[in-house]
């Protein structure tokens, strides 16, 4: 009997061992899970602080810029460089011309001529308001314009798969409203190739007259249809936030200065993306 009450004992006690070290574990699971909220909740303010610095930035400027800078911003001690462009760098969902759109297909978004030009003319028609091209959705109005409200919009459109969308996606903008041309000064590379119809030359040309500081640069290799250099009240700005464990936090915010349509805002924020993504 005292051997089998000495197997009982010895079985409790490696069963409550068992159970403290699973207390254990999910503690510092627990400790680490809300060390990392901290952590994140803490890079989104630092982020948001730099964003409205370099906006107040922004509007103390003589002149807006019409092409990508780099503002400099300190907060709480720490320096988050700031990256800001004309949101008309970017094509225009709601305003760019089929043409236009069938570059941006064919070019970014790697369909032949003949499907990216019926995909550019599907777009054109959904933002008509065609009734015939509803994707599954409450149909409006015949001939009643529609607007795309966010770039996922992109995926009402018959044809449009997922691999399709998420090559073109960051090329494009649902907030420049009616706006059907693009400023190559504020455009990022993907852009810039769409406005060359592929030409990998004229891009590269551009890029290294841009990065060098030059004014103005050539783009006699863009179709002068796509193109217009003027500016705009509608920016992007991107600061990337060192976080803990070689993370960082890199906030997205599209805006339109002037505020809201009360104008006692100096500027209304028309999104925000976050993301997480390995150091470097």
């Amino acid at each position: 009997m005292s051997g089998m009450a000495l197997i009982a004992v010895l079985w409790i006690v490696a069963a409550l061992s068992v159970m403290v070290v699973g207390v254990t574990q999910t503690v510092r699971q627990q400790i680490t899970v809300t060390g990392t909220q901290r952590d994140q909740i803490e890079g989104q303010a630092l982020g948001e602080a730099a964003v409205a610095l370099a906006l107040q930035q922004l509007q103390a400027a003589p002149a807006p810029p019409r092409g990508i800078v780099a503002l400099g911003v300190s907060y709480a001690g720490r320096d988050l460089p700031v990256q800001l462009a004309p949101l008309n760098g970017l094509i225009s969902l709601n305003g760019a011309p089929p043409e236009l759109l069938a570059a941006l297909f064919q070019v970014a978004g790697g369909l032949p001529a003949g499907p990216a030009q019926a995909l550019a003319v599907a777009v054109v028609a959904w933002r008509q308001g065609r009734a015939d091209v509803n994707a599954g959705v409450s149909a409006a109005p015949t001939n009643q314009p529609r607007q795309f409200e966010a770039v996922e919009d992109l995926m009402l459109i018959p044809g449009f798969d997922y691999g399709l969308y998420a090559r073109v996606a960051p090329l494009v903008s649902a907030d420049l409203r009616g706006s059907s041309r693009v400023n190559p000064a504020a455009a990022p590379a993907g852009v810039l190739a769409v406005l060359a119809q592929g030409n990998s030359g004229a891009v590269q040309q551009y890029l290294n007259q841009r990065n060098s500081g030059q004014p103005g640069g050539d783009t006699s290799g863009f179709n002068s249809a796509f193109v217009d250099t003027a500016g705009g009240q509608l920016y992007r700005l991107v600061v990337s936030v060192p976080l803990e464990a070689g993370k960082i936090l890199r906030l997205t915010q599209d805006v339109a200065l002037g505020g809201g349509a009360s104008r006692t805002a100096p500027w209304r924020v028309l999104r925000t993306e976050r993301q997480i993504a390995a150091a470097g």
